[in-house]
């Protein structure tokens, strides 16, 4: 029994060593998830740590100092206030991060929720797919606006209507996948064996979708920090003075001339946080698809 033991445990050791290998050789060979996520980690430790590094109040005014240029006493420069844009940009990343992240966890849950259900109820799959179809031909961003007009400019009211903007997408997605998981022979036997509903949805069928479902997520992420910096651009979104990448956007139209880092430095920070997450989104679809082998599918 012992030498058994010992077999046994023997090859389980080598099968992990091996799984372990394979992970570490698709990660090597995705450099887009590395980069992404390299690029996506530095802008969050500066939005996180920014007041260790420079902990000047992002929203205080030196009238005096307004519109200097780039210089070692500002890094970014200051706006038509004399703030730091250097500060207000990394206080706008935590914004930025904050909208995104919540979007994208709450659009994931609800989504979930919707097509795993609608894959697997005819019933329920005929009302919740045309409800889906109704907002999705809606164009998000004026779907997002008419939203927060009914309820109000606050973080929250951005987050929420976002979050229904995105939500239908994440439902076709994971109905999707969850069809093509509920054909399988092991569902079946499942049902033939008498598992409830419940039991073969969340333990059967939920795993499967793990993989698209985190896929999409960091693209929902990107698209909500866009959704996000637009609305604020437009003044439906976080409510000035707040640090916000819009609203530095869209100060920054009566002074560019004048200043034109005003508007370039959170328009790039826009750009570098959506392209991390864009390359980091690739990379995991590409390291979380077993037809991928080396980069390229088998």
């Amino acid at each position: 029994m012992n030498l058994r033991k010992r077999k046994t445990s023997a090859l389980n050791q080598a099968i992990f060593r091996e799984q372990r290998e394979i992970r570490k050789e698709r990660l090597l060979a995705s450099p887009a998830l590395i980069i992404g996520a390299v690029g996506f980690l530095i802008i969050l430790l500066l939005a996180v740590f920014v007041p260790l590094l420079n902990p000047t109040d992002p929203n205080a005014m030196e009238v005096a100092n307004r519109l200097q240029p780039p210089s070692g006493k500002y890094l970014l420069g200051t706006d038509e206030f004399g703030r730091d844009l250097f500060v207000r940009v990394m206080y706008g990343a935590r914004v930025s991060l904050w909208v995104g992240g919540c979007v994208a966890v709450f659009s994931c849950i609800l989504g979930t929720i919707v097509g795993v259900y609608a894959s697997y109820f005819k019933v329920l799959d005929q009302i919740l797919m045309r409800i889906c179809d109704g907002l999705i031909a809606i164009p998000g961003i004026l779907l997002a606006i008419a939203l927060i007009a009914a309820l109000g400019t606050s973080s929250w009211n951005v987050i929420l209507a976002l979050t229904i903007v995105y939500t239908p997408s994440v439902a076709r997605t994971v109905r999707a996948s969850a069809m093509v998981i509920r054909e399988q022979a092991y569902v079946e036997a499942a049902k033939v064996q008498g598992f409830g509903n419940l039991r073969i949805l969340w333990r059967m069928i939920l795993p499967g979708v793990i993989s698209p479902l985190t896929v999409q997520a960091s693209f929902i992420f990107a698209q909500a920090i866009i959704s996000e910096a637009s609305l604020s651009f437009l003044g439906a979104g976080i409510p000035a003075p707040a640090a916000s990448w819009g609203n530095m956007l869209e100060a920054s139209k009566l002074v560019f001339s004048k200043a034109p880092w005003t508007m370039i430095c959170p328009g790039a920070a826009v750009i570098l946080c959506v392209m991390s997450l864009n390359l980091l989104g690739d990379g995991l679809r590409d390291f979380l698809d077993p037809r991928v082998k080396g980069g390229q599918k088998k």
